[in-house]
């Protein structure tokens, strides 16, 4: 089978698993290495970020990938073959079996074909895009006694801080948040750069209980959300980027309430759908964010480190 029918029969299957998938986009061959077998086409990429930068808060050092189109009777035993390939490349870089690596395969959460032969390559189902359309017909987020939702100030600067290390700490034990030297130092200046924004379209929400600020949320509309937009068959495209709220105020209801003002705060921006990314692993996340109207739309495999 050709390269083009692969890609061909490939899109028609993600198209009948989901229709919020997007068409898949082609690939730059010079961005990476082409691994072809009998009924299958990957794109093997590397890319690398310093220990000193922001996007090393958030993920390993080198992360090796792997884009993958699937075709034939067998998809499962074509990704076998794929990852099997993707194997021997990795064999010939030292540089794999460093700590701070990982080795990723993101695959559409409702087509699940290959999920065996991952595990069997040593991959697990770590972190999850999920998707929630918009709710255009919603009345509005419900009162919760008292608690009292704010876009954040300037002043707020040292509890938005304390928020997220709060959550940083609490996700790095799934693995995929890694502790980072000047990470507090890092977070505080991106901090005051979002609370530096123009006030008439908030990225940062606290959520006071009683007058004590105990939740955090962190929102990206359009064109600050276009980064992740092409994950999704759709054209205006939320990104909520995370909400935290303080262990005391836990099951009270803040979480919920910050989640519905987001949900108003993206509807009336005309969002058509909301993405936000979670570890499979939180048994916090994963129940909460699927009770409020979420569902996997893309589910990433890490292998760490990468070989």
């Amino acid at each position: 089978m050709d390269i083009e029918a692969i890609v061909t029969e490939h899109t028609k299957r993600l198209s009948a698993a989901d229709s919020l998938l997007p068409v898949p986009r082609p690939w730059d061959d010079s961005d990476g290495t082409r691994l072809t077998v009998a009924e299958a086409t990957a794109l093997a990429t590397r890319s690398r970020v310093e220990l000193a930068s922001s996007a090393a808060l958030w993920r390993p050092l080198a992360e090796y990938r792997l884009d993958v189109r699937l075709a034939g009777h067998s998809p499962g035993q074509a990704l076998d073959s794929l990852l099997a390939a993707w194997q021997r490349l990795l064999e010939e870089d030292t540089a794999a079996s460093d700590p701070d690596t990982a080795a990723v395969v993101t695959r559409p959460s409702r087509d699940s074909a290959g999920s065996a032969e991952l595990l069997r390559h040593r991959f697990a189902p770590a972190r999850v895009l999920a998707v929630r359309p918009a709710d255009r017909l919603g009345g509005g987020p419900p009162a919760v006694p008292g608690v009292r939702i704010r876009a954040a100030e300037p002043a707020d600067l040292d509890t938005a801080l304390r928020l997220q290390l709060e959550l940083r700490r609490y996700d790095a034990q799934f693995g995929l948040v890694p502790r980072r030297p000047g990470e507090e130092e890092a977070l505080r200046a991106q901090t005051r750069d979002l609370l530096a924004r123009d006030a008439t379209q908030p990225a940062l929400w606290i959520a006071e209980v009683y007058g004590k600020p105990l939740g955090l949320l962190h929102i990206q509309l359009p064109p600050d959300s276009d980064w992740i937009s092409g994950h999704v068959a759709a054209e205006r495209v939320g990104y909520l980027a995370s909400l935290n709220v303080a262990e005391e105020a836990r099951s009270t209801g803040v979480g919920s309430a910050l989640t519905a003002h987001a949900h108003q705060v993206f509807d009336e921006s005309g969002v058509e759908v909301v993405l936000l990314h979670h570890a499979l692993a939180n048994p916090r996340s994963t129940p909460f964010w699927y009770s409020h109207g979420y569902r996997p739309l893309w589910t990433s495999w890490y292998r760490l480190p990468a070989r």
